[in-house]
C-alpha cells in the first residue's frame, strides 16, 4: 500500500463537486480511501478565507499500489485535475490514535533514520461544541508548526464542518520530535505539548490520528515551488 497527497488550485465548482462526492474505492481501481478537502493557511484567524479556500483543493488517499495512482491521475476527471498540481507519494510508517478511514493501519511498520526526512498528516473528526476550544488552543500549535525551521512545507486542510488535517514535511525525523517534545521553534515551544494536555482532559474530536510516512517521490509544483521534500 502507498499513500498519497495532493494540492491543486482549482475552480469553486470542481472543488465542491470532489467534497460532495470524493473517490470511493467503488468507483476507483486500487484505491483504499480517499479524503477530499481544501486547504487552510496554519495559524489564519477564525473569521478569515483562509480557513477555508475553495479554490485549493487537497486529496489525501491510500493506494493498494502506484499503478492504481497513475490510473485515477491520467483516466479519471478529477485525476486529471490533480494532475496539473502537486503531489508526494509516501509509505507508512507509524501510526497513533484512530480514525475509522485508516483503523486497519498497524501502529507501526519498521523505523525510520532520525536524520531522514519525515511527513506527518493528522486526521480528525470533530466534536462541533468543542471546535471553540480547538482553535483557541490549535491556533498557537499552527502557528509554531508553520515557523519552525524544520518543516519544508506546512499546511492544513478542512471539509467542512467536521473534518481536519495537517500535512507537514520535516527536514528530518530529529526536527519533529525536537517541536513535539517542546525544544526550539522560537517563543514559547511547550505550545504542542500544552495543547496536548488540554486534549488529555477534554477531547476535541470524536477521532483522532496522527500518522508518519517516508516520502518516496514528489510530483508537480507547489505554489510555483519544488523540491519540498529534501533530498528527492
Amino acid at each position: 500500500m502507498i499513500f498519497s497527497f495532493h494540492y491543486v488550485r482549482t475552480g469553486v465548482w470542481t472543488t465542491l463537486r470532489a467534497l460532495s462526492r470524493p473517490p470511493s474505492r467503488a468507483e476507483v481501481s486500487g484505491l483504499v480511501h480517499a479524503e477530499c478537502m481544501t486547504r487552510m493557511t496554519l495559524g489564519a484567524p477564525l473569521l478569515s478565507p483562509e480557513r477555508i479556500q475553495l479554490r485549493h483543493l487537497t486529496l489525501f488517499a491510500a493506494w493498494e499500489n502506484s499503478d492504481a495512482l497513475d490510473e485515477f491521475l491520467a483516466n479519471t476527471r478529477l485525476g486529471r485535475v490533480l494532475a496539473s498540481g502537486w503531489h508526494v507519494r509516501m509509505s507508512f510508517v507509524r501510526r497513533w490514535g484512530h480514525v475509522d478511514a485508516f483503523g486497519d493501519l498497524p501502529e507501526r511498520i519498521g523505523s525510520t533514520d532520525p536524520s531522514h526526512p519525515v511527513v506527518a498528516v493528522t486526521f480528525a473528526r470533530m466534536r462541533l461544541p468543542e471546535v471553540p476550544r480547538f482553535i483557541h488552543w490549535g491556533r498557537p500549535v499552527e502557528a509554531l508548526v508553520r515557523d519552525h525551521p524544520g518543516t519544508t512545507l506546512a499546511m492544513a486542510a478542512v471539509r467542512f464542518p467536521r473534518t481536519v488535517s495537517t500535512f507537514t514535511i520535516w527536514s528530518s525525523q530529529e526536527a519533529m520530535l525536537s517541536m513535539v517534545r517542546g525544544h526550539g521553534g522560537g517563543d514559547r515551544p511547550g505550545r504542542h505539548a500544552e495543547a496536548m494536555a488540554e486534549r488529555e482532559r477534554r477531547d476535541f474530536h470524536h477521532q483522532f490520528t496522527t500518522l508518519r510516512f517516508l516520502p518516496l517521490s514528489e510530483h508537480g509544483t507547489y505554489d510555483g515551488r519544488t523540491g519540498l521534500v529534501p533530498g528527492l
